[in-house]
């Protein structure tokens, strides 16, 4: 039977679609190290994953509803694209994995957090020089 459309079902079955997107990236990013998925299926499943933990999006979050709906399009066409592109057996074998490491515990990538950080402090110090340069420009035309 259904779960009733209480804030708390609808809530609960976000949680179910956001494990299941958690668990398909980490497939993904296994596919993408086995040897036997051909290189432009890593190239997508690469690009995929990047985008989806990259700090960076296509159109800014803070967009009302184009924010999120790009997030929501990419993200699932570049997953579509993908899984097609893996080879069913590899693509199987990452889904078991995915699913076994997550029960366990999550998965984590330190070398894939620093280069979130350091993207991060990249885009901050070139946003602060920019700010400096531009005041610096608005102070010398007075």
């Amino acid at each position: 039977m259904a779960e009733p459309r209480t804030p708390t079902g609808i809530l609960e079955q976000w949680r179910q679609r956001a494990h299941r997107l958690k668990a398909e990236t980490y497939a993904l990013y296994l596919a993408y190290r086995d040897p036997r998925t051909p290189w432009y299926a890593r190239f997508v499943a690469a690009c995929v994953v990047a985008y989806l933990f990259s700090p960076i999006d296509l159109i800014p979050d803070f967009i009302p509803v184009l924010g999120a709906l790009d997030d929501l399009v990419l993200v699932h066409l570049g997953i579509a694209l993908a899984v097609r592109l893996i080879p069913a057996d590899v693509l199987r074998e990452s889904r078991a994995q995915a699913q076994e490491a997550l029960a366990d515990g999550r998965p984590t990538s330190w070398a894939a957090a620093a280069v979130i950080i350091a993207v991060w402090i990249l885009v901050a110090a070139i946003t602060i020089a920019v700010i400096v340069r531009a005041a610096r420009a608005a102070r010398s035309a007075v």
